[in-house]
């Protein structure tokens, strides 16, 4: 999670020493308790200044739930998914969840196989890795030999990958982009791997460019490699986004456990699971792929339980309602959303491109759905990016403008996300809003930036929050522009 530091705020000592309990924004701990309805308003008004997440098209996450979801997380507010001899069924549902996604993602051993539930996919893509490590220690071992180095290899990914090469002592070696090549390829990943490569990671669906990677050629490089040199690398797949996609999108599209290669597969329920936020899964192509060793049993809250996960207590509600989706919707219903989705992205993207000065890098097809877009011309371009963003943002939409990871920091990009809830209406309107947007920049030439060099250049300074956009709006204002 964020981490969060007061060091600029005054605390009990100073300015709200005596403050009054009333005031809704403390960062002391309050001495008298507040009666349930004050409390509540205080919360609720305060969070009314929060952003509409249906005009969020930077977050991969769910946005709009059905109200049978709703109330199954209310009746679930009190169940401890770690408990499950006190709550046997939400227990028997999560078991449900992990023997659909291994038929659903053709484990050889759909019903036999393990995996489980985590808080999200980030603590999934963890346990895959650990499992890695642990495989990997253990076959050289047996063979005698050194176990200080291990390294994982991978092309351009989330941050949970690199969080997890840093706790866990793995050196990472992420495949820098170069050029038009933005994605993972097999020559690039045979040129990095060794005998202390614990494993691969591919990723279906990139956070940067929405891309799936080539998982299927990538697994036939690393057969060639074992032929040749004995080395036996797997893969696990990052399907945050992809392992809820391709099989309704792309079912003929080979990345999952029909790959002898691929051990081990994470997806995000709460991106295009549907799922409400707080649940991921991680799941083995089959059980021996799980090292025993990373298995806990713990038998203090009444029952014996094997528990593989980062944390303990967590709730359950979110599980609930995954397997909720999972019946309500089976194949045809989340091949239908899917769908709708994908073609909604590839409308965006002929009218983006359509718009004049964006060049269009991913129109949508192929992999998540959304597009993403750069200037065509940002040297003589008269904003940039992130101008066009914080103009955006002003009117509620949070579309997000970002460089690209190295070596490619010079390239600056745009991206939208279409999830379930956003709607062909939404879409339009969003269009006019840039149509107004681009014709404002032709009356009123972007002022360049200190921080910025050409209009299209990285400025790792920007926020997307809002503040500078207000900030801007009020010199205009008072410039009378």
């Amino acid at each position: 999670m964020a981490l969060h530091s007061t060091k600029d705020r005054k605390t009990a000592g100073g300015a709200h020493a005596g403050v009054a309990h009333t005031d809704p924004e403390l960062y002391a701990f309050p001495k008298e308790a507040m009666e349930a309805h004050r409390a509540y308003k205080s919360i609720h008004e305060m969070l009314l200044l929060d952003g509409n997440s249906q005009q969020n098209l930077a977050t991969f996450c769910t946005t709009w739930i059905e109200p049978e979801v709703k109330q199954l997380m209310d009746e679930s507010a009190d169940k401890n998914m770690i408990d499950k001899d006190e709550y046997p069924q939400t227990a028997a549902i999560e078991e449900r969840c992990v023997h659909m996604l291994a038929d659903l993602w053709n484990s050889p051993e759909a019903v036999s196989t393990i995996g489980c539930s985590t808080t999200g996919s980030s603590e999934a893509a963890m346990l895959g890795g650990l499992a890695l490590k642990w495989n990997w220690r253990k076959r050289l071992n047996a063979q005698g030999r050194s176990t200080q180095a291990p390294n994982l290899v991978m092309g351009p990914v989330q941050v949970c990958w690199h969080k997890f090469c840093r706790y866990f002592d793995v050196e990472i070696r992420e495949v820098p982009i170069e050029g038009d090549r933005l994605l993972l390829t097999p020559e690039e990943v045979l040129k990095r791997c060794d005998e202390n490569t614990i494993g691969v990671v591919v990723t279906l669906g990139v956070t940067f460019t929405l891309q799936y990677e080539p998982v299927e050629a990538i697994a036939a490089a690393l057969d060639q490699l074992q032929a040749k040199t004995g080395l036996d690398i797997p893969i696990h797949v990052d399907g945050a986004s992809g392992g809820f996609l391709a099989p309704f999108l792309q079912p003929e599209l080979l990345w999952d456990f029909r790959l002898p290669r691929v051990k081990s597969i994470n997806a995000s329920g709460h991106k295009f699971g549907l799922a409400p936020l707080g649940v991921g899964w991680v799941l083995w192509r089959e059980k021996h792929d799980l090292p025993q060793e990373l298995i806990f049993d713990v038998n203090y809250l009444g029952g014996n339980m094997p528990t593989f996960a980062l944390n303990f207590s967590r709730p359950g509600g979110e599980i609930i309602c995954q397997y909720y989706n999972f019946l309500r919707l089976g194949k045809e219903g989340y091949t239908e959303i899917q769908r709708e989705c994908s073609a909604l992205g590839r409308f965006l993207a002929g009218e983006v491109g359509k718009l004049g000065p964006f060049r269009i890098m991913y129109d949508g097809q192929g992999g998540i759905p959304g597009l993403c877009w750069e200037l065509k011309e940002p040297a003589s371009s008269n904003f940039t990016l992130y101008d066009f963003a914080d103009r955006l943002r002003e009117r509620g939409w949070l579309v997000p403008a970002y460089a690209l990871p190295p070596n490619r920091e010079d390239r600056v990009i745009q991206r939208i996300l279409v999830r379930h809830g956003f709607t062909r209406a939404m879409a339009n309107r969003l269009l006019r809003e840039m149509r107004s947007v681009l014709d404002h920049f032709v009356q009123h030439p972007s002022q360049p930036q200190a921080t910025q060099g050409i209009a299209g250049t990285a400025w790792h300074g920007h926020d997307h929050s809002g503040r500078l956009a207000q900030h801007r709006a009020l010199s205009e204002s008072k410039a009378g522009r």
